[in-house]
């Protein structure tokens, strides 16, 4: 009795409170407060329940006094007994006129089930904080739960105030999280009511009318175990299964927990996942994980799919088995490609891309092939380089195995770089001339077309690697032609030769780009100039 074991009914309300607790670090979407609601409405059912089981629990001691001949002792630790259930239906009935103000207070009718809003948020926190003044609900009642919890401490010297602040909670100073860590200059008010929907706030007073009535059953049972009586046991049991969300992105793992909502010490389920068997930890709940797998989404990227899970045991000597079928929603995953250019790749390049699936995360472990393309992976997650060899590259992605996405692009031609002839530091004039002294240095320049430049820099790297220069005199060549390699020429022998009249002709023969990779091509480039010299 005073072991300090938990009974079947104090687990089951273990078990909702940390569903509550769950859900009050969710965003607050509308299905997210329908699920509050849900919570405050199965607290307030086991609530009634374990009342009447104090009830019962009061009349086990009554009838162990008798049967011990009423002695004296066993008298006291009766009217010790009933001390307490009456100051718990003192608290109870407290907190349920916290309640019924609130409730009035959201513009709903007193002992409203159904809300008009349940959010209401404002009115939530002016009704239990009170604004700037802290005059609310909230400052009273965390006397009032505070003062319940000193007087159960009389016969549990273990249990803690109801309502603390957040620099007093243990669960907010030892966070890892630093969300939660700064909440700790919170009051108890603040730190319940603030920014609360209205659902939530009365699920968390249903969570502390919980807490009420377990202090309350810790104490009975040591009172009963003084006088030989025994603990009212539950007679019902049913399946719960509790996931982490019920939306998750194809490729990650969903995790969800399944279990029995009351159970006996020498009870040893057996639990089965979609038929296979489930691994079931000591304290008796099924660990169920397993990786969503894509297809079938619809218009909104979105896939329905569903888990069944089973609990079997022995009750009385007979097989006793549960099913519970989970509902999920898979959602397709969103790629984002990060490029100087993703509209279109430039043919036989290295275009660079990054493909980032934020929904997956850490588990995010790309993979990629293509058509149209050779790939290359990059030294980082989701970098990978694509060599178009094809008018359209489609690029396929998939995570750990499993395929998340394509995406198509069409390929663009290199453009050609503009071949410039430069002498004396300036580019030459073919309409106005250039001064014969001024050609004894020449160089031929490929620029790259800007664009092109821009977006794949590495790529767009040309020279003019051979041309021939020739001095033309009216209509015959005054020297030989010369053939040059390499941008640069040296024409001292032109300069020495040259008549004014004369022109020079340069024709370009050669171009070369060098890749990415450093290998050089020959690029198609037909240039010639004809300078006049003056």
């Amino acid at each position: 009795m005073a072991g300090g074991k938990e009974t079947p009914r104090q687990k089951m309300i273990g078990m909702m409170y940390l569903v509550l607790t769950a859900l009050l670090a969710l965003q607050v979407q509308s299905a997210v407060m329908l699920k509050f609601k849900f919570i405050d409405d199965g607290l307030l059912e086991i609530n009634g329940k374990t009342d009447v089981a104090a009830n019962g629990t009061i009349k086990s001691i009554e009838k162990a006094v008798i049967d011990n001949k009423n002695q004296v002792k066993d008298q006291a630790i009766l009217k010790e007994s009933e001390q307490i259930r009456a100051k718990t239906k003192e608290m109870i009935a407290y907190l349920r006129d916290v309640r019924d103000k609130l409730v009035v207070a959201t513009k709903n009718p007193k002992g409203a089930t159904e809300y008009k809003d349940i959010n209401a948020d404002g009115e939530v926190a002016n009704t239990m904080i009170g604004g700037t003044k802290k005059n609310g609900l909230g400052y009273p009642l965390k006397a009032k739960l505070n003062e319940y919890s000193t007087f159960i401490q009389k016969y549990v010297p273990s249990v803690v105030p109801l309502a603390l602040d957040g620099k007093e909670d243990k669960r907010i100073l030892n966070a890892k999280d630093q969300h939660t860590k700064e909440q700790k200059s919170k009051d108890f008010a603040e730190l319940n009511f603030e920014s609360t929907p209205l659902v939530a706030a009365l699920a968390t007073l249903s969570e502390k009318e919980t807490e009420v009535l377990k202090y309350e059953a810790e104490a009975l049972q040591i009172q009963a175990a003084k006088v030989g009586a025994q603990t009212v046991k539950f007679d019902k049991i049913s399946a719960f299964a509790s996931a982490e969300s019920n939306t998750v992105a194809a490729g990650t793992k969903y995790k969800a927990e399944l279990f029995l909502t009351a159970s006996a010490s020498g009870l040893n389920p057996k639990m089965t996942l979609n038929g296979g068997p489930l691994s079931v930890s000591p304290d008796g709940k099924g660990k169920v994980e397993f990786t969503a797998r894509p297809g079938g989404f619809d218009k909104d990227g979105n896939a329905k799919a569903s888990w069944t899970g089973t609990i079997r045991f022995n009750q009385g000597g007979r097989d006793t088995t549960f099913t519970v079928k989970v509902p999920y929603t898979i959602t397709k995953p969103v790629m984002q490609i990060q490029s100087a250019s993703v509209q279109a790749l430039y043919f036989k390049c290295g275009n660079k891309l990054n493909v980032s699936v934020p929904a997956l995360g850490a588990q995010y472990k790309p993979s990629f092939s293509a058509s149209g393309a050779t790939v290359m992976a990059g030294a980082k997650v989701g970098d990978v380089t694509l060599i178009p060899n094809s008018k359209e590259v489609t690029l396929n992605v998939s995570s750990a195995g499993n395929a998340i996405g394509s995406q198509t692009f069409q390929v663009r031609p290199i453009p050609k770089p503009d071949i410039q002839c430069w002498v004396g530091g300036r580019q030459v004039n073919e309409k106005q001339g250039t001064p014969g002294t001024a050609v004894r240095n020449m160089t031929l320049k490929a620029v790259p077309d800007a664009g092109f430049a821009t977006f794949l820099p590495d790529d767009a790297r040309y020279r003019v690697s051979r041309y021939e220069v020739t001095l033309v005199r009216g209509r015959r060549p005054a020297l030989s032609p010369k053939t040059v390699s390499g941008p640069n020429v040296d024409n001292t022998d032109i300069v020495n030769n040259y008549r004014e009249g004369d022109r020079i002709y340069v024709e370009v023969k050669e171009v070369q780009r060098q890749n990415f990779q450093g290998n050089v091509e020959n690029v198609n480039v037909s240039k010639n100039f004809n300078i006049p010299l003056l």
